[in-house]
């Protein structure tokens, strides 16, 4: 992983607030520190490269859904998931949807959602910030039950 300080120009009071950064497949690898114990987690270099601003990484299925990670929010200015690689389906407030391999969800800040179900080979591309951001467990909204999920073969 390569990464180089981008300055302001000399007339600038402070250092620009990024540095350029290339993270290459073998330069990180996937490990189970994360969020979540059933998913393993790439960093990308992103958080250290701004300073804090944002973070993005790949995730993905370690083991199969049993409980799925629950109603939550996270506290952030910005997320959003790209799934590269299978599908899972999500509660978003009353809303179920399902997101597969090359499409991108923008989660609006505070929203109330569950990732429930997913297949084996998902990965997905995430970013978020700030890179720091928290996650709090919410109530499910009123009168919503969370579809079965599909198991594992």
């Amino acid at each position: 992983m390569s990464v180089v300080d981008l300055k302001k120009p000399a007339d600038a009071e402070e250092p620009a607030p990024t540095k350029f950064s290339h993270v290459k497949e073998g330069d990180t690898q996937f490990h189970g520190d994360g969020l979540r114990d059933f998913f393993e987690y790439r960093d990308l270099g992103i958080a250290d490269a701004t300073n804090g601003k944002v973070i993005a990484h790949l995730v993905r299925a370690k083991n199969p859904p049993e409980e799925g990670t629950g109603w939550h929010r996270h506290i952030a200015d910005f997320q959003i998931v790209l799934m590269t690689k299978g599908w899972a389906r999500f509660m978003y407030e009353d809303k179920e949807t399902f997101v597969q391999a090359g499409d991108c969800v923008h989660q609006r800040p505070g929203i109330t959602h569950y990732l429930f179900d997913y297949s084996p080979d998902m990965e997905y591309l995430e970013i978020v910030g700030p890179a720091d951001f928290g996650t709090v467990d919410a109530a499910p909204p009123p009168g919503i039950k969370v579809p079965p999920i599909t198991p594992w073969k």
